[in-house]
């Protein structure tokens, strides 16, 4: 039986749910603030209507950060965009992907020792999150610097 050919690239893996809910939520909160400004009654000044629109626009940072989540694959190798880092590898670099039944995403094994979470692939969603892992899996085989002996 022959192997399973790995995905084209360039190939993009980001969260369904994780996305909407972030920036759904974000929207929510700079909509929310925006009329809480305007409405305060005259007792609050200028300060604390910027006050309020500087928090929910903080907030909304971080929902963006969360929203933003990504693992893209390249010619060159893979971008793993996390809440807070992106770090960038070479397919050499990258040994292989793993998603224990519990993980919350992904895990990469790189060829310094370190491993790395990825978190544009959502454990919670079961089936494209295996799917993912398993595109993913066959792409580092392809691309790798030494292939397997059988």
């Amino acid at each position: 039986m022959r192997d399973p050919l790995p995905p084209q690239l360039p190939m993009t893996w980001r969260p369904r749910r994780a996305r909407f809910v972030a920036y759904g939520l974000a929207a929510v909160m700079v909509t929310g603030a925006i009329v809480l400004a305007i409405l305060l009654p005259a007792q609050f000044k200028i300060p604390d209507r910027i006050g309020i629109l500087v928090f929910f626009g903080l907030v909304a940072w971080v929902l963006h950060l969360l929203g933003r989540l990504r693992v893209v694959a390249d010619e060159r190798g893979i971008t793993v965009v996390n809440a807070l880092r992106t770090h960038r590898y070479e397919w050499a670099e990258v040994l292989d992907v793993t998603l224990a039944g519990a993980d919350p995403w992904p895990r990469l094994d790189i060829a310094d020792g370190s491993v790395v979470g990825a978190m544009g692939i959502q454990g919670s969603e079961k089936q494209r999150a295996a799917q993912a892992v398993a595109e993913l899996r066959l792409l580092i085989k392809a691309k790798g610097e030494a292939p397997e002996d059988r």
